[in-house]
C-alpha cells in the first residue's frame, strides 16, 4: 500500500514494538522490566534521541560544551523514553495505519494514525531523516502539535528566565511532560 524506505523502516520498527507487546512470554507484570528493556531497544532503532535533543534545544544548543551536549541528549533521551512508554502502555497495540509519505532528499514525512476506542483516528505525523544510511524519527507530530517544538518552547522559556542549568535541573528531575492525546483523541499540552 506504500512504497519507500522511510515508511517500510518506520513500519518495521513499529511491527517489533507490537511483536514485542503480544508476547505471550513478555506478559504480565513480571516480566514488565524485561518487557520495557525490549521495547526501548525498538524505540532506539526508530528514533534519532540526539538529532530530536538538538532541535529541542534549538539555538542554545550551539553555546553547550561538548560535555553539556551529551549529558543534555543522555536527560532528553531518558525523556523521551519515558514518553513513548507511557504511549506504548496507552495506544501500543491499536494497528496503526499508514497514510502516506513524503521524500525531499534526506528528509521525509510518514503521516499515519492510531485508530482510537470511540471511533475516530488520531493523526501521528513521523518527521524522519537519513542519518547513517537508514531512516530515523527526529520529531512527531501528534494530532498537528510537533514535539520538538513543544520541547523546544518549554526549554527556551526556562533558559531565557531563569539558566540553561535550572533546565538541566529540571530535566533531572522529570519535570517535563509531552503534549498528550485525551482518550477522545484531542491533544493536550
Amino acid at each position: 500500500a506504500w512504497a519507500g524506505a522511510p515508511t517500510d523502516q518506520l513500519a518495521g520498527g513499529t511491527e517489533r514494538v507490537s511483536k514485542i507487546l503480544r508476547d505471550p512470554e513478555m506478559a504480565g507484570e513480571a516480566n514488565a522490566p524485561q518487557r520495557r528493556k525490549a521495547i526501548l531497544v525498538a524505540a532506539g532503532n526508530i528514533f534519532d534521541f540526539g538529532e530530536m535533543a538538538k532541535r529541542s534545544l534549538g539555538q542554545h544548543w550551539t553555546a553547550r560544551t561538548p560535555a553539556e551536549r551529551s549529558e543534555f541528549v543522555g536527560l532528553f533521551t531518558d525523556l523521551m523514553r519515558q514518553s513513548y512508554m507511557s504511549k506504548v502502555d496507552q495506544y501500543g497495540r491499536a494497528n496503526m495505519v499508514y497514510r502516506s509519505e513524503t521524500v525531499d532528499g534526506d528528509h521525509a514525512a510518514v503521516r499515519t494514525a492510531i485508530p482510537l476506542s470511540n471511533g475516530s483516528e488520531m493523526p501521528l505525523e513521523y518527521r524522519m531523516h537519513n542519518a547513517d544510511a537508514r531512516w530515523q524519527v527526529y520529531d512527531l507530530s501528534i494530532d498537528g502539535i510537533s514535539l520538538v517544538s513543544n520541547y523546544r518552547a518549554q526549554f527556551n522559556k526556562v533558559i531565557r528566565t531563569d539558566s540553561y542549568e535550572t533546565l538541566v535541573a529540571k530535566l533531572k528531575s522529570h519535570q517535563f511532560s509531552a503534549p498528550a492525546a485525551s482518550p477522545s483523541g484531542k491533544v493536550t499540552r
